[in-house]
């Protein structure tokens, strides 16, 4: 469904991606490891479009998204659940899940009670707090809204940034529950990760990052037995 082949990117004059290659196939989860600073960020804003590669190809459904801008990628099917979760703090829940329903073409009613619906199936606790301002919200709240967001958004396959970043060990279980019941649902998921341990148990492959290349690649349960995995990352 998503497939990067020989990219190459960066800021200004600086390098981050070395010929960064991966894969995700359609209804799989994905793991992209590696520790702080090894470019894992930068690969995921340059397959949103927020940065142009250098050289390589980017395409999903076989089609090249290279050249095209943020919201045309999102129009595709492709939605990104950045770092930090990226909500807008002043506005409701309500207004920050419908600002997901921007990215559809033909949007009607009818389509706005469905997405909502289904977002509140998963999500209960964000029904209980739809005219709440965002920044009101705890840390494992936040990170909710931002994927509901997404899936209002009806992402195909969703790119999440480290989005157990600063959470609870329980909110880091629902965040592991959720992923599992985004690919029960149909729904491709890229996890950029720190927490390796919580990534491999739910993700069905996984690519480990170095100094902006892969360095290792293999299914889940390889990787979680892998001396290259706790050499890499140090678990």
């Amino acid at each position: 469904m998503l497939r990067l082949r020989e990219v190459h990117a960066g800021y200004g004059a600086t390098p981050i991606l070395f010929g960064v290659s991966l894969e995700v196939r359609q209804g799989e989860a994905v793991a992209l490891l590696g520790k702080n600073g090894m470019g894992k960020t930068t690969l995921m804003k340059t397959a949103m479009g927020f940065l142009r590669p250098w050289r390589g190809t980017i395409e999903f459904d076989g089609q090249s998204l290279i050249g095209l801008r943020p919201h045309e990628i999102a129009r595709r099917g492709v939605g990104l659940v950045p770092e930090n979760r990226r909500i807008f703090p002043g506005l409701t829940v309500r207004e920050n899940l419908e600002l997901g329903l921007s990215a559809v073409r033909g949007r009607s009613s009818t389509l706005r009670r469905e997405r909502l619906g289904q977002v509140f199936d998963h999500f209960p606790r964000l029904r209980e707090r739809l005219d709440q301002p965002g920044k009101t919200l705890s840390g494992g709240e936040q990170q909710m809204l931002a994927i509901a967001r997404v899936m209002m958004a009806g992402a195909r396959i969703i790119l999440m940034d480290e989005p157990t970043q600063g959470l609870a060990p329980a909110m880091v279980r629902h965040i592991r529950e959720m992923i599992t019941e985004l690919k029960r649902l149909g729904v491709t998921v890229l996890l950029v990760e720190q927490n390796a341990r919580m990534a491999l148990n739910v993700c069905d492959r996984g690519y480990i990052m170095e100094k902006g290349a892969i360095v290792f690649e293999g299914p889940a349960h390889e990787l979680r037995e892998s001396a290259i995995t706790r050499e890499k990352l140090g678990v």
